[in-house]
């Protein structure tokens, strides 16, 4: 199962500078922790112990999935998971 997962600026150097990398998994979870075994590192700077990080937002498909099951969503053959780092400031 391929899943597009594109990458901020800010975690490629966990990904050779690539601005996407492809997953499997048919969770979330799952397709983080095959990122993890190709590209280590990266799970921890998007999860923790409670889930996903606070100032760390996942789309899947333009959904946040905050909105859906969080880190137990579940994703299909063709799906893309983008990653992106919360924006603050004043």
């Amino acid at each position: 199962m391929a899943i597009e997962v594109r990458i901020p600026t800010i975690l490629r150097p966990y990904t050779d500078g690539a601005r996407a990398v492809e997953g499997s998994g048919d969770t979330l979870r799952a397709v983080l922790a095959d990122l993890e075994t190709r590209h280590p590192g990266i799970q921890e700077r998007i999860v923790d112990e409670a889930g996903l990080r606070r100032f760390v937002n996942v789309y899947l498909n333009d959904e946040d999935v905050r909105f859906l099951d969080g880190i137990e969503t579940a994703v299909s053959d063709g799906d893309t998971v983008t990653v992106l780092p919360a924006v603050a400031g004043g």
